[in-house]
């Protein structure tokens, strides 16, 4: 006899069928109320933004795969994240092929997926994540196929119920966006497209007008990973973005400290920082403490003193 069956001996039908209802009716209910914490995901994260913009700094995102270094470490290490002060989050979602990743953050997803992270077990996390209290704006960054085989419009209502406010999806272009694009529209969700250095003018002006709640400007042509420099020419690159969109423009790939981020952080509204926070992730019992206090260390760089962008 299962668990279950015993429960109906024990309690007569009706009132298992009563408990199933009032345990059903929360579930219902947390969706509902993460839903109203983000009626609008493109809202929300314009909101934080607006908030930087008025103290004078840009934006702090912050990414970390979900899954690393397990399921349970990487929920606690997300809180650290925003009580470091990240004004965004990027929830990574662990990918056996994951392109646009160096080796720092294709050790974490590897790391992710062995211990059985999923599409569906990522969306459980998102939605932990919002029942512990969080209220800054989730984005899940990834890639494509995970979300074609979960079926589009499906992934993003099940987005929107786990409470996340948008989507980076690495390798999809405008060009075969339009279900996900359409679906996002539905549901209020962001969806940003990532722009390179190599984009044309033409691309530049595709990707700044297709692209909802930011436009992702990569800085290198290579992928993720702290580097000792920033690159030559970045801030011509930043002025080439911002002539094409009033648009969010952020900058990842490549920021390893606070000075980087505060040299972006003078050219862009946002600066991303991934694989700096990753290697923190990864320092066992005193990754929580690590985490938190480097993504402080970012934000009170980008609290000195600021021009705005300009």
């Amino acid at each position: 006899m299962t668990g279950v069956q015993a429960q109906a001996c024990r309690f007569g039908k009706a009132d298992l069928h009563s408990h199933s209802g009032v345990k059903l009716q929360m579930i219902k209910s947390k969706i509902e109320n993460r839903k109203s914490k983000i009626a609008n995901g493109e809202v929300h994260i314009a909101e934080a933004f607006r908030r930087a913009r008025g103290e004078r700094r840009a934006a702090l995102i912050t990414y970390l795969p979900l899954g690393f270094p397990t399921p349970e470490e990487s929920l606690d290490l997300v809180g650290a994240l925003a009580k470091g002060g990240a004004d965004i989050i990027e929830l990574g979602v662990p990918f056996s092929d994951p392109l646009a990743d160096g080796p720092t953050i294709q050790r974490a997803t590897h790391a992710a997926l062995q211990q059985g992270m999923t599409l569906t077990r990522c969306l459980e996390m998102a939605a932990q994540v919002r029942d512990r209290g969080m209220s800054v704006p989730l984005l899940f960054m990834g890639y494509l196929n995970p979300i074609l085989a979960y079926g589009p419009e499906r992934f993003v209502r099940a987005c929107r119920g786990a409470g996340v406010d948008g989507l980076i999806v690495a390798d999809l272009p405008p060009e075969e966006a339009d279900e996900l694009e359409g679906a996002c529209r539905a549901e209020g969700q962001a969806l940003v497209y990532l722009l390179a250095p190599t984009s044309t003018p033409a691309r530049v002006a595709l990707i700044a007008s297709r692209s909802t709640g930011l436009v992702y400007l990569v800085s290198v042509t290579g992928v993720t990973g702290a580097r000792e420099r920033l690159p030559a020419g970045l801030a011509e690159l930043v002025r080439r973005v911002r002539a094409a969109t009033d648009k969010p423009v952020t900058v990842g790939f490549g920021i390893a400290n606070g000075a980087q981020a505060r040299a972006v952080g003078q050219l862009a509204d946002g600066v991303v920082v991934g694989s700096a926070i990753v290697e923190r992730a990864g320092w066992g019992d005193s990754a929580r403490e690590a985490v938190r206090d480097f993504v402080r260390s970012l934000r009170h760089a980008l609290e000195e003193e600021w021009d705005g962008g300009e």
